[in-house]
């Protein structure tokens, strides 16, 4: 179960992104700056982002070996950047966190990069993980059919900005969870 106090213990224990990036090899860092420096939000997504009200702590299991980590968790820096007063980010290796990992599995498996949401108070909302669904879409496309896709194989530019969006949307989706709470509302008087 994701308590409050086993999400916080191990938000406490996450790194900042451009810390947990420097936590690979000179190589995966490299992979790293190049995927994050080719991501960028738009306009509407920036602005969606900076109007969140409520506090939202993101954890992320990642490894810094892995190519959907790569692709995807820069993404998600860059949607937390996008207002850092509200959206505190952490990201920690899945093998150095393996009880966080094994709490949130996905398809029986310790799936990277996997992405919990929780409010203020650290009570769980949302959990999202392994790939955006654009991701998965692309994936299929490759694998299910005739050819596979080649390791490390460039992201096509339409699916780039596709998981973007989802997940700008998995942000939206964890705010208004949180902003629509009950128990915040009462708190914030709103």
């Amino acid at each position: 179960m994701l308590t409050p106090d086993f999400l916080k213990a191990n938000f406490d224990r996450g790194l900042p992104y451009d810390a947990y990036v420097a936590t690979g090899s000179a190589d995966q860092q490299a992979r790293w700056r190049a995927a994050h420096d080719a991501i960028a939000l738009d306009d509407a997504q920036r602005s969606l982002i900076a109007s969140f009200t409520r506090r939202l702590h993101v954890l992320v299991s990642s490894g810094t070996w892995c190519g959907d980590c790569v692709v995807q968790v820069p993404m998600i820096a860059h949607a937390a950047a996008a207002n850092p007063r509200s959206i505190h980010l952490r990201v920690f290796d899945r093998d150095a966190h393996a009880e966080f990992a094994q709490r949130v599995r996905i398809c029986g498996g310790l799936r990277v990069p996997t992405v919990v949401f929780a409010n203020e108070d650290f009570d769980f909302l949302t959990l999202h993980g392994d790939k955006s669904i654009a991701r998965l879409r692309a994936l299929a496309k490759k694998s299910l059919g005739a050819s596979c896709e080649v390791p490390g194989a460039p992201q096509a530019a339409d699916e780039k900005s596709a998981s973007v969006q989802d997940w700008v949307t998995e942000f939206e989706r964890a705010h208004l969870i949180a902003r629509l709470s009950a128990k915040l509302r009462e708190r914030h008087g709103d």
